[in-house]
């Protein structure tokens, strides 16, 4: 005998367990069907553990430079173990907390293996015992998870990706970090600050590609600056692992090709999405590169199927997934929301120091056509910053010259994945220059480099 609902979320991350809520809200009967822990990759093994980390060796860069602010902190050392399980016990908090707003909204949660067997159909399967469900809406949010190289598959000991980088038993002393996006970046400033010799490959000629150039460019120097030492339009040709250590071959733009020896590797170049094994075949449910096709409301071709987050395609963001899920189960609930669309969805990375944007780069708004305007301000020009002894990094904004849209926004420096949030809003509610130039900012903030950077596309910056 099945277990009946209005719908079924196969996959409990940030797409699948806020769907779960809204639907609830909405009178819905809810399951949510979860083959590892409430939260999915990003509260577990993603977003927030990183964070964690991220926080201690900030913590820690601040302790080993403290005569900067005028203190002495002397003996400055760490425990690695303990490091870890700050960060572990901080995802078991809001594994706990998934847990508790699951109990909350009457959701019931199956713990398994799920998979689509028929039109409304789907088994949980948990060692020999096998539930089956039915509900006339299924939504597949299945998340993905790292890419392997195919040549030197990660084995958790030398070759690593994002989930072992975070429960480390040893400290690396020498790390090759292959791949500059978001989750590289962030890695290579962790085991930097805490200490590592850490080399940064990227096939593409700049890190953080999808970034606005200048920003990409600062971020460079910077780092380098911090002792990353960074090889771009360059690739990992072979890694061999031994009990001491990883032999790569290295070939770089000029096209020659190095031997180099490190202690461990973190590969970071892209996800895949989990979309096998769980019955999309058989309903004839539309893919493409392993993606399930949507529409802007979650609707895959098959009828009674949707699907939202990561196994729908880029921005592989946790926010995102919310966001989509949100829209698909007030369609469902016969609501008129507006269609999903990623022109205004915010990127961060929490590296140091912090990158933050949205919209579209300078380069990406004058392929598209536009004449821009573009006001540019710098950290050392804000007296916040310099206050708080974080003077390096800029704000800069992109606008549409003939109608004042804010198009882009781009940031790098100290406390930025904050800040970005004002510009996204500004877009959100479709504000121009003119709007953005008679909002009173508070001082001293941070937030008044945002202000100088939109009155500087117009010549009118008061502090630079």
């Amino acid at each position: 005998m099945a277990d009946n609902f209005d719908l079924i979320i196969l996959g409990s991350g940030p797409g699948g367990y806020v769907a779960a809520i809204r639907a609830s809200q909405l009178g819905m009967k809810v399951a949510i069907v979860e083959r590892e822990r409430l939260g999915g990759i990003c509260l577990n093994w993603g977003c927030i553990p990183t964070k964690a980390l991220l926080r201690t060796s900030e913590v820690y860069h601040y302790m080993t430079h403290a005569a900067d602010y005028g203190l002495k902190a002397e003996n400055v050392g760490f425990d690695l173990g303990k490091i870890v399980d700050r960060s572990r016990k901080v995802a078991g908090q809001l594994n706990a907390g998934v847990k508790g707003l699951m109990k909350k909204n009457k959701v019931a949660v199956y713990e398994g293996v799920g998979a689509l067997t028929g039109k409304g159909k789907l088994s949980v399967k948990q060692g020999d015992k096998t539930t089956e469900l039915t509900a006339p809406h299924i939504m597949v949010a299945t998340g993905a998870r790292a890419r392997d190289l195919p040549f030197a598959k990660a084995d958790g000991k030398r070759i690593w990706t994002y989930r072992h980088a975070m429960v480390p038993e040893v400290m690396p002393t020498k790390l090759l970090v292959i791949g500059s996006g978001a989750i590289g970046v962030e890695f290579a400033s962790f085991y930097h600050d805490m200490g590592a010799e850490v080399t940064i490959v990227e096939m593409l000629p700049r890190i953080l590609p999808v970034e606005d150039e200048e920003v990409s460019a600062f971020m460079e120097k910077q780092i380098t600056k911090q002792g990353i030492r960074i090889l771009t339009g360059a690739g990992v040709e072979k890694i061999e692992t031994g009990a001491d250590g990883v032999k790569t071959s290295i070939k770089s733009k000029d096209g020659k090709v190095a031997v180099e020896d490190y202690s461990h590797v973190i590969v970071a170049i892209g996800i895949v999405p989990n979309t096998e094994n769980i019955g999309l075949e058989a309903l004839g449910v539309e893919t493409e590169r392993g993606q399930i096709k949507v529409d802007g409301f979650g609707r895959t071709n098959v009828e009674g199927i949707y699907a939202i987050g990561d196994v729908t395609g880029a921005p592989w963001l946790a926010h995102k997934a919310s966001h989509e899920g949100i829209v698909c189960i007030e369609k469902i609930a016969g609501k008129d929301p507006r269609p999903f669309e990623t022109w205004n969805i915010p990127g961060c990375t929490y590296a140091r120091p912090q990158v933050a944007s949205v919209g579209l780069t300078e380069a990406k708004a004058r392929e598209a056509g536009h004449e821009v305007k573009v006001g540019k301000f710098p950290f050392i020009g804000n007296g916040k910053a310099i206050a708080l002894g974080e003077a390096e990094g800029f704000v800069k904004t992109v606008f549409d010259a003939k109608t004042g849209e804010l198009l882009g926004a781009h940031m790098i420096g100290a406390e930025v994945t904050e800040l970005i949030q004002g510009y996204v809003i500004a877009r959100q509610l479709e504000t121009t220059e003119h709007e953005l130039m008679e909002t009173v900012f508070a001082h001293p903030t941070l937030s008044e480099m945002m202000h100088e950077s939109i009155l500087g596309a117009y010549g009118r910056a008061l502090h630079f």
